[in-house]
């Protein structure tokens, strides 16, 4: 990991380097904001200045001395990282147990021992409950840090023995500047809107090629609208597609459809570079039907992280989406 720092985080790195200069490590902190937005690359940095034998002056690790050389080998004894052992899965009771167990010794080191929890809210209710002990029992020289962008799933009661830093979204023209230096030109405003703003999102939309892939969903969409394509098949096509972003394309779709329905400048749309095909179908649909496909979209957001089935999960949404469209 480079020992540099994105330019949004500062702000929030100059209250972690507070942390180290006044000499009062929290015992646990929790890192939220949005996706895309470096709350792994931060709790990182924050890690590294603390386990590193010689930081610089603005806090950041030298990459240089015995700790880092470790470090970025990531066989560091005093850095512990409790993530999901498989994509999509929780964190379980035995990993935190084992946790608990590391956590009876004494770091290896003379600096602090650092325990990364990401994302937090997938731990199971058995394993949240068993880190609590963690926080109601603090050992010495270690700190806890909990990465989530979803801050509401996790108990109160591990919340409320956390320290918190938020990261906010930075602005337009920065999040735009900083994707020119990584070379991201073509879309770069697409994907900002794609990305709502998130800066590590948006790159990762350019490097995956996102924006075509979104531009052939849309075209199946229409395909179902003007009943050329068949709903359940487009669903098993989606269905080999990342989940996460396409709910988003066809909420944000659903979304600049009633916004356009009450005559919404382009600008205010999520997909002005489909607001001529959006238009044209808001004029062609009856509102209170969009809506309720709007509410299921929502609550089949709320179920992403549940063991669903994800095929009939899309043809679920399809098929009401042809439903509307037959009703014209």
């Amino acid at each position: 990991m480079s020992n540099t720092l994105l330019p949004w985080l500062k702000p929030n790195w100059e209250h972690l380097h507070s942390y180290i200069t006044q000499k009062r490590i929290p015992q646990a902190l929790l890192i939220t904001g949005n996706r895309g937005l470096g709350k792994q690359y931060l709790a990182s940095q924050f890690a590294f200045s603390l386990l590193c034998a010689n930081p610089q002056s603005d806090g950041l690790y030298c990459g240089s001395c015995d700790s880092c050389k470790l470090l970025n080998a990531e066989t560091h004894p005093d850095l512990i990282n409790i993530q999901p052992e498989e994509v999509g899965k929780s964190i379980t009771i035995a990993q935190i147990r084992n946790l608990i167990i590391q956590l009876t010794l004494k770091p290896q080191f003379e600096a602090y021992r650092v325990v990364i929890v990401s994302p937090a809210d997938q731990m199971n209710h058995a394993a949240a409950n068993a880190f609590l002990k963690c926080l109601e029992e603090p050992t010495e020289r270690t700190l806890i840090i909990l990465i989530t962008d979803k801050p509401a799933k996790l108990p109160a009661t591990i919340v409320s023995r956390c320290q918190k830093l938020v990261i906010n979204t930075p602005a337009r023209e920065t999040t735009l500047a900083w994707l020119k230096q990584q070379n991201v030109q073509e879309n770069a405003e697409l994907l900002f809107g794609l990305a709502r703003g998130a800066p590590l999102l948006a790159q990762q939309y350019a490097d995956e090629g996102y924006t075509g892939m979104r531009h052939e969903c849309f075209k199946s969409w229409m395909g179902i609208a003007r009943r050329q394509r068949n709903p359940v098949m487009i669903a098993e096509d989606w269905y080999k597609l990342p989940e996460s972003p396409l709910l988003f394309w066809i909420t944000s779709w659903i979304i600049d459809l009633i916004k356009c329905s009450y005559s919404a400048n382009i600008e205010n749309l999520y997909n002005p570079d489909l607001a001529d095909s959006l238009k044209e179908m808001s004029q062609q649909l009856e509102l209170k039907r969009v809506y309720k496909l709007y509410d299921l979209l929502l609550a089949t957001r709320q179920r992403l992280d549940s063991p669903i089935n994800k095929q009939l999960m899309f043809e679920e949404i399809l098929i009401k989406w042809s439903e509307i469209n037959l009703s014209k």
